[in-house]
Formats: C-alpha cells, sequence, structure tokens
C-alpha cells in the first residue's frame, strides 16, 4: 500500500507543477490547435 500512496503524492506534484507550467505559458487556447492548417491556409 505504500507505493500506491507515494505514487499518488508524486502524481498530485507532477500535476500542480504541470498547472503552474501552463499558467505561465498562458496562450490562448485556439494557438494549441493543430499546427498542421500553417501549410494548408496559402
Amino acid at each position: 500500500m505504500d507505493d500506491t500512496h507515494e505514487f499518488v503524492e508524486k502524481l498530485h506534484d507532477t500535476q500542480k507543477k504541470d498547472d503552474k507550467n501552463r499558467q505561465k505559458h498562458d496562450e490562448p487556447a485556439n494557438e494549441k490547435l493543430p499546427t498542421k492548417q500553417h501549410g494548408t491556409n496559402k
């Protein structure tokens, strides 16, 4: 059971870091859309 607890602790830590990174970058959702469009919109 200890392993499961450690896993969850690490998971939560990782999720917090991910959230912080997302807030730092703070880019609008539409900029995250597929990049393939650049080639086809000419």
